[in-house]
């Protein structure tokens, strides 16, 4: 009986030690596809120890130098085991343009990055073919392909949010792909609210915006002090060349980002952001910027159309996709800052009318000053702090801080009114 029960146990030892070593599989490869009008650019990430059991050849050694040690070999094994065929049978041609070596120091980890471009033959379509790969997974039975449509112009598909095609495994080492359904609109849509969520998920570049609109109302009285309302018109006036100066800003850097394939750092591009941040809270405070808001704004827009860039930037598109991808993201980024001032400032100029506004931009000026350090001493150390990690929770609550702000003001201004009938 004792024995049977010991039998038993290490049966179910070996169960759950199998369910251990299938749940945590070796790392795998990430294969992204971008489609493009003539070919189509395939982007692999392969873990480098699990490539050298495929490659046959020793590479964990010196992992930084594989590619210089393999110069040709590297090359050929890839366009040996990189097989696209055409729905007629005609293979596709393959190249590779570019290998190199990531090493994650901190995780002792290092992946193979290839670049290749994959060519249909003449006359075969370009978003329907048989994809089949094997270059790790025919020695390793645990490796898994992940494979993903980083971008797609029209399926809506782009890098910031690549769609899952399939998997291939050690006995499925092909996958067909077909990408025929889609059009230009939805591509034009799809980046259209991909530059809405953008902004509408960018807590930072909102409150950089709301902290620039915040004195927008009033007056300088002298060099250190806001004063006294300026009236709607005038308001309007400012608004409307503070908005436009911020979105010619970000919209030149945008474009420049996007073309010009210009590496942005960022790291200094997300502090810079948190900085101007800071520098709108300290105007919003007390007048600092003397007349020269609107090229402020410009300034400020400059750098954060460098971070709006990088999304557009590494999304794999090419000629006019590209083009109306910048167009429809900046749209979808302009549409969601004029409903975020459409739903705001109307509040703001009856608080700045009412006389009672001093509180509210003292209290929005100092609480955009703590975000915004709070931000850069994150993106400078790397580490959250209790600043930044409380306001992730804040874009949830902005629907209901609008609503809180529309009821204040409105009390504040029908008492005001009020008070002057009184004293009329």
């Amino acid at each position: 009986m004792r024995l049977s029960l010991i039998k038993w146990l290490a049966a179910l030892l070996l169960l759950i030690s199998g369910a251990a070593v299938l749940a945590h599989a070796l790392p795998g490869t990430a294969a992204l596809l971008d489609f493009r009008r003539s070919d189509v650019g395939l982007e692999l990430d392969m873990p480098l120890d699990q490539f050298e059991l495929g490659f046959k050849h020793p590479i964990m050694d010196a992992p930084g130098k594989t590619v210089e040690r393999y110069p040709r070999e590297l090359p050929a094994y890839l366009m040996a085991h990189v097989q696209p065929v055409a729905p007629d049978g005609r293979a596709w041609r393959v190249r590779v343009d570019s290998l190199k070596v990531d090493e994650n120091l901190d995780l002792g980890h290092a992946d193979l990055v290839a670049h290749l471009t994959l060519t249909p033959p003449p006359g075969a379509p370009t978003r329907r073919f048989r994809f089949n790969y094997s270059v790790i997974n025919h020695e390793v039975m645990t490796h898994t392909v992940l494979v993903f449509a980083r971008s797609d112009w029209a399926n809506g598909v782009f890098g910031a949010d690549p769609q899952l095609l399939g998997t291939i495994r050690f006995i499925t080492t092909g996958l067909d792909v077909n990408r025929d359904e889609g059009s230009f609109w939805n591509g034009f849509t799809g980046v259209f609210r991909l530059g809405m969520e953008h902004i509408a998920d960018g807590t930072d570049h909102l409150l950089f915006l709301l902290a620039l609109l915040l004195p927008a109302p009033l007056c300088r009285q002298g060099s250190r002090a806001w004063g006294a309302y300026i009236g709607t018109r005038q308001t309007l006036v400012r608004l409307a060349k503070l908005v436009t100066a911020f979105t010619l800003g970000h919209s030149l850097t945008l474009i420049i980002g996007v073309f010009g394939s210009i590496p942005v750092p960022a790291r200094p591009v997300e502090v810079a952001i948190a900085l101007s941040i800071f520098v709108s809270a300290l105007h919003a405070w007390r007048p600092l910027l003397r007349g020269r808001e609107t090229w402020v704004a410009a300034g400020f827009g400059l750098v954060h159309g460098l971070a709006f860039s990088q999304v557009i930037a590494g999304g794999g598109l090419d000629g006019w996709n590209k083009a109306a991808a910048v167009l429809g993201f900046n749209l979808g980024i302009e549409s969601v800052q004029l409903l975020v001032v459409a739903a705001v400032v109307p509040w703001l100029m009856l608080l700045a009318w009412s006389g009672h506004y001093r509180p509210v931009r003292l209290a929005g000026a100092a609480f955009a000053a703590v975000a915004s350090l709070g931000w850069a001493l994150e993106r400078i150390s790397g580490t959250a702090n209790v600043v930044s990690a409380s306001l992730e929770g804040l874009r949830a609550s902005a629907p209901w801080l609008v609503l809180v702000l529309a009821i204040a003001a409105s009390l504040v201004a029908a008492f005001s009114h009020r008070k002057s009938d009184i004293d009329a």
